[in-house]
């Protein structure tokens, strides 16, 4: 079995209009490369550290390859410009999950 691999995104929005043109053609995208929001947005808090992001996003793919696949092809192509100027930082991390145990 392959391990999912996992997009963890923070962002500040600041043009809203803008990033409303992103955010009505990215789950498609992704839904398209086999990939899933977990958190898109939503209430959140730091519990430990610094690190204050404004919004955050999680997104899962099968595997490390199939995510790295995504951001080199319809999302460098299509998605990613149409957010760019709408965020003040946009941090997007890919981590390899786990393989899930036999149960």
């Amino acid at each position: 079995m392959t391990a999912p691999a996992y997009f963890v995104v923070t962002m500040h929005i600041t043009d809203s209009e803008r990033y409303r043109q992103y955010m009505a053609a990215a789950p498609a995208a992704v839904h398209a490369a086999g990939g899933e929001y977990l958190v898109r947005g939503g209430r959140h808090e730091t519990i430990e550290g610094d690190w204050q992001p404004h919004r955050v996003a999680v997104l899962r793919f099968a595997s490390y390859e199939a995510a790295r696949a995504f951001v080199a092809g319809e999302y460098a192509r299509k998605i990613r410009p149409l957010r760019l100027g709408a965020t003040e930082y946009f941090n997007m991390v890919l981590v390899e999950g786990v393989e899930a145990p036999p149960l």
